[in-house]
């Protein structure tokens, strides 16, 4: 995700729904425990402060420090900014360790991430028994008939400039790799489909589609889609300036659990390790030992 001014950081803020309670009471239902969760891409915190209300600790991770400065603060929710450079290991560590997770959320960000390190992070801090992770994404935005229709419009005019990561968010996450067994909720390929209920007033409606990834992406590349021209458009099709809507968003969600062969794969994985540290503990105490025999044996030696 492409790093937000402070502005607009504040106008993604605004905009930004905060995501039905009920969706973390039904998640939190279903996994074994509730110790900890990992809120991945937490932007500002929407989904964060909802796993506060389940979970006895909650980890939230960014990489915009931008986004995190806003951030919802809540006794149980932790914010870290994780740089692009953090090994795996490091990532791993700062969740709380192999097999500590009980949850893993990531709301409107999983198709930013690079999977492959993503999911073999997420696979070995996933508690073996009883985790799960959910990915959800909103894709849609639904106002009224003549807002809509204008932003269909704008929607279609972004297809030059969508990257194969957008085409993700814009297809529903139907075409996101998810290598997790299904529990019912949505599997890969076949997201389950959600509304997101949202107040929005037409200065934060223009807030969002200034924030907007694929306008931004345009603009990067000297394309300005958000104009002058369709923003009196909206505003026109809007109404009362003053008028705050109740709109909701379309969103789409896969939720899923470790197969039976990735948990015998961790198993193996920490099997080998314990070896490999059995070892070297061994090895380590020969050394010492040796070491201690030597110096015995020379004052054994030495003339008193």
């Amino acid at each position: 995700m492409a790093a937000l001014s402070d502005k607009l950081a504040d106008a993604y803020q605004n905009a930004r729904p905060r995501y039905p309670i009920d969706w973390f009471t039904k998640l939190a239902a279903r996994t074994g425990q509730h110790k900890s969760a990992w809120d991945v891409g937490t932007g500002n915190g929407q989904a964060a402060i909802g796993l506060a209300e389940y979970f006895e600790k909650v980890i939230a991770t960014d990489i915009n420090e931008a986004q995190l400065k806003r951030a919802v603060k809540h006794e149980r929710i932790s914010y870290h900014h994780t740089p692009t450079t953090m090994s795996e290991d490091q990532m791993v560590a700062l969740v709380g360790g192999d097999n500590s997770v009980d949850l893993i959320v990531a709301a409107q960000a999983v198709h930013y991430f690079d999977l492959a390190p993503f999911y073999n992070v997420a696979k070995r801090v996933l508690r073996k028994e009883g985790g799960l992770i959910a990915v959800f994404v909103y894709n849609d935005i639904i106002i009224s008939p003549e807002v809509d229709s204008i932003m269909k419009r704008l929607v279609d005019s972004t297809f030059p400039f969508r990257t194969p990561v957008m085409n993700l968010a814009f297809d529903g996450y139907k075409t996101l790799p998810f290598p997790f067994e299904s529990i019912g909720m949505g599997s890969e390929g076949k997201p389950i489909m959600l509304d997101i209920p949202h107040k929005l007033s037409l200065k934060g409606f223009i807030g969002f589609l200034r924030s907007w990834q694929p306008a931004m992406k345009a603009k990067e590349r000297g394309v300005e889609l958000v104009t002058e021209d369709l923003i009196s458009k909206f505003e026109d099709a809007w109404g009362d300036d003053d008028d705050v809507k109740d709109i909701f968003y379309k969103a789409h969600m896969i939720v899923g659990k470790l197969s039976a062969s990735d948990i015998e794969r961790h198993r193996k994985r920490f099997e080998s390790n314990c070896v490999v540290t059995t070892l070297k503990d061994h090895n380590n105490s020969a050394v010492i030992a040796s070491g201690l025999f030597s110096e015995i044996f020379s004052l054994f030696l030495s003339p008193i």
